[in-house]
């Protein structure tokens, strides 16, 4: 019986430590992996996200014919009141924090404690890692890989690389990504040239592109669009 037993206990150990070596290395190439995508994608101009593609087979579920209006801009060819827009409708600490705003987060999580709509909390930062590296959703998985994302930006590019980049993959309308596109939909122009109030008024849509518009702009997103000319004012330029 007692040899049995260790021979089960000698099965067990071998086992084990193959399970451990194999999380090990996937855990190493999974590091190795996301440090070289990202570190290319300072450089390179992603292509297309998991969020557009995702969408059009929601719009063929729909019936509706795939659509993904994008064009890049270059980060100094962008309206400054478009980045200004931007910062002060989503993250007015964007040039201080290093990826995460401490307070927002604690107001969410008060916020979602009191049974209240749940909030997110999350900085431009953030929303770039989620939209160029990740999948939509609110599980805690994919925000622990939000946060690694997060970090690994904010470590290899620059505050004007994270913005560029989330002003060109944002979903901003039903297969509208980016300010360009957004700008060419709503006004007919480049957003190279788009003034404070409708700059403005794209970035108060920001939260939910699909139920907002600035064609169809209700009392709630002029609103939004005050505050936000407002803040853009207190703001002031962005030094960077």
């Amino acid at each position: 019986m007692a040899k049995t037993r260790s021979t089960r206990m000698k099965t067990k150990r071998p086992l084990l430590k193959k399970i451990t070596n194999i999380a090990t290395k996937v855990f190493i190439y999974f590091l190795l992996v996301s440090v070289i995508w990202v570190i290319a994608l300072r450089f390179i101009n992603p292509p297309i996200t998991l969020l557009m593609v995702l969408r059009n087979i929601e719009r063929k579920a729909d019936g509706k014919s795939f659509k993904t209006e994008k064009k890049w801009v270059k980060f100094e060819n962008i309206s400054d009141n478009m980045k200004r827009a931007a910062v002060s409708a989503e993250d007015q600490l964007f040039l201080k924090h290093i990826g995460f705003d401490v307070k927002a987060i604690e107001k969410a999580f008060a916020s979602n404690a009191k049974g209240k709509k749940v909030k997110g909390g999350s900085t431009i930062s953030q929303q770039t890692a989620k939209n160029v590296f990740l999948w939509p959703g609110r599980s805690w998985i994919r925000k622990g890989f939000e946060a690694y994302f997060t970090l690994l930006i904010e470590l290899f590019w620059s505050k004007e690389r994270i913005l560029e980049v989330y002003l060109n993959v944002i979903e901003m309308g039903d297969g509208v990504y980016g300010a360009e596109a957004a700008a060419q939909e709503y006004y007919g122009k480049s957003c190279t040239n788009l003034p404070k109030n409708q700059a403005a008024l794209i970035a108060a849509c920001f939260p939910n592109p699909l139920r907002w518009t600035p064609k169809n702009a209700t009392p709630y997103i002029r609103h939004r669009q005050y505050l936000i000319l407002k803040n853009m004012r207190r703001l002031g330029p962005l030094d960077f």
